[in-house]
Order: C-alpha cells, then sequence, then structure tokens
C-alpha cells in the first residue's frame, strides 16, 4: 500500500484535531470529509488544508471506492451503524468513544469488524500520552513489583454545556470510561468488580439528567490489585490527571503537565502556573500519536494497540458503575446484564 487515503465523518473539535494531525504524516492523504453542516465556513477550513471533497451525507464518504480509512468523529448515538456500513465497504475504521452506550450494539458492530476483517481502534488516547506509558512499562517490567493499588485522578476545569450532558451518557460512560480503559492499561489485568459512590456538588443541572458530577469507584482487577478512580466535573484550579501505581517494591507516579517547571518560592509561599488547561493542551502529543499508531497498523498489518475488545471491556466497566451507583453495592462485571434486565429499564 502507498498512502492511506483518509476520510473524516463529524467535522467538529475532535475531526479538525486529526485531521491536522493526518496532514502532517508523508503516509496519508486526507481527501475528504463529511459533516451534516458542510456551509462555508468548513468549507474554507477545508479549502485551507486542500481537502477537496466534502459531503453532508456520510454515505457518499464511506461509498468512495478510494479511501481506504474512516475516522469516525460525530456523535456517540451514529457510531454503530457507521462502523457497520464502513466494515462492510472495507474500510478500516478510527472511532471516537465510546463505542455505544449499548452494549449489545457494541458487540453487534464488534463482529461485523470481525467478519469484515478491517482494523478497529477506538479513540483511548491517554493511553498514547508518554508519561503513562512510562508509568505502564515500569509497572509491566516488575520495577515496583507486583501492584497493590492503583489511583487515578481525572477532573474537568469546568462542567460541560447543558445540551451535552443530556446526551453524554453520564459522567461513568463520557468521562471515567477514559480512565477505566486507564487501569486496564496500566494494571495489565481485567476489572472483575467495580463499586461507585456520586454526588451532585456543582450544578443541580447534572440530577436533571439522572446523572452526577462527583464519583468515585473502586476497582478489584483480577490480579488481585485494588483501584480508585476520582472524577469531577470542576477543578477551579485546571485540569487535573494524575496516576499513582503502589507495589510490593515501590511506587511509580505520574502528576500534571505544566505549561513551565517554574517555581516561585518566597516569603510568601510556593507557587507555579496552573495545569494546562484542558484535553486538547494536556494530550496533544497524545492525539497525534494515537493516529500514527492507527496509520502505522494498517501499512504494517500489525495488531492495534487499542482495538474494538478494549472499547467493550471500558463500556462494560461504565455500566457496572452506573449500576453499582444504582444499587448501592458493588457489581460485579459479569452480572450487569441480569441487573439491567432485574431492574426494568433501559442498559443504555
Amino acid at each position: 500500500m502507498g498512502k492511506v487515503k483518509v476520510g473524516i465523518i463529524g467535522a467538529g473539535r475532535i475531526g479538525k484535531i486529526h485531521a491536522d494531525h493526518l496532514m502532517k504524516m508523508n503516509e496519508v492523504e486526507v481527501i475528504a470529509m463529511s459533516d451534516l453542516f458542510c456551509g462555508p465556513e468548513l468549507q474554507a477550513w477545508c479549502s485551507a488544508r486542500n481537502i477537496e471533497r466534502i459531503y453532508a451525507n456520510s454515505d457518499d464518504l464511506i461509498g468512495s471506492p478510494d479511501i481506504d480509512a474512516v475516522f469516525i468523529c460525530s456523535s456517540t448515538d451514529t457510531h454503530v451503524p457507521l462502523i457497520e456500513q464502513a466494515a462492510q465497504a472495507g474500510k478500516h475504521v478510527f472511532c471516537e468513544k465510546p463505542v455505544s452506550m449499548d452494549l449489545a450494539s457494541t458487540g453487534r458492530a464488534l463482529e461485523v469488524v470481525r467478519q469484515a476483517g478491517i482494523q478497529l481502534q477506538v479513540g483511548f488516547n491517554r493511553r498514547f500520552d508518554h508519561n503513562f506509558m512510562r508509568l505502564r512499562e515500569h509497572v509491566q517490567n516488575g520495577t515496583i513489583g507486583d501492584p497493590h493499588v492503583i489511583k487515578i485522578t481525572s477532573r474537568d476545569p469546568s462542567p460541560p454545556h447543558p445540551d451535552y450532558v443530556k446526551v453524554s451518557g453520564g459522567i461513568f460512560m463520557d468521562m471515567m470510561i477514559h480512565d477505566f480503559d486507564m487501569a486496564r492499561f496500566i494494571s495489565g489485568s481485567e476489572i472483575e468488580e467495580v463499586y461507585a459512590t456520586g454526588n451532585v456538588l456543582i450544578n443541580p443541572l447534572f440530577s436533571q439528567y439522572g446523572d452526577v458530577d462527583t464519583a468515585i469507584v473502586t476497582l478489584r482487577f483480577a490480579n488481585g490489585a485494588l483501584g480508585v478512580i476520582d472524577n469531577s466535573r470542576q477543578a477551579v484550579y485546571g485540569y487535573d490527571q494524575r496516576v499513582e501505581v503502589f507495589g510490593s517494591q515501590g511506587n511509580a507516579s505520574v502528576t500534571n503537565d505544566y505549561p513551565n517547571t517554574v517555581v516561585i518560592s518566597t516569603a510568601e509561599g510556593v507557587t507555579r502556573d496552573k495545569p494546562l488547561h484542558f484535553f486538547l493542551e494536556r494530550y496533544e502529543q497524545a492525539y497525534r500519536d494515537e493516529v500514527h499508531a492507527f496509520i502505522e497498523s494498517i501499512l504494517n498489518q500489525t495488531p492495534l494497540s487499542v482495538n474494538g475488545n478494549d472499547g467493550l471491556q471500558a463500556e462494560r466497566a461504565a455500566l457496572a458503575a452506573k449500576w453499582s451507583l444504582h444499587y448501592g453495592r458493588p457489581v460485579r462485571i459479569d452480572e450487569i446484564h441480569p441487573l439491567s434486565e432485574s431492574a426494568g429499564i433501559s442498559a443504555n
């Protein structure tokens, strides 16, 4: 294969980020974008990047015979049908998280992918952060012995827009799903049990949609390790992203990234700048490297470092957390389907 020819569905913020990173790769040619709102603004944006084809209908993009791979950056409710359509057309797929908010739908999409024999990468970009990758190497290499406790802190600088809250799927599926994936990635073990608690401490809006804005989840892993994840929709000091692994032979941790390393010490106190403002700044390198890894897997026909099953397992943990909060008790991953049925409500 020569250059990988890419089409991007969804020209929002993340779709444009991926486009800009892909266009810096010699092995890639971004030849088309699709968005329901393909007006003058998007046309000008694409024109400045020599992306000649803009479609209002994603069917036209997926049906283009010269496209090798499709990036799905549209709303979550479109992911499964687009994955299935692209896979059946023989296109490799990069899909933003989550694949869906329904395990049966995700499973169906993964089966279509398997039958089609194409590559499917899920957008868990934090796996590609250089700090977290180095931490995982130390855990996997036994530098700190057997992992006993994994602590993950993930706090946003400000709550999302109300229009987003009502369709987000809730804090576990929208926000903490990254942390469930990181817990599996760093520990090298599957999550077996989830115990969630949460509250609305920032904005009563979240309760209108049956959601919380502050949550803590404890985990039990198959290898015996324990985990703690804490999420908040508002950290007034900035984007808070930290991980610590305590093991039998030591401890390893990742602190926040800052705009600079300057620390001011005076008689009045010790100060430094706030952490990098949000995910675009904090994970810029990770976004670049995840698309590079996807393209390299296509060109070299090598396994993906994060695949559809990783997306499925993170969704299972997120749904277990949702049910744990609902029932007020620990929930094993393997019991979430019976719980959904006994509750008489949708697993969405």
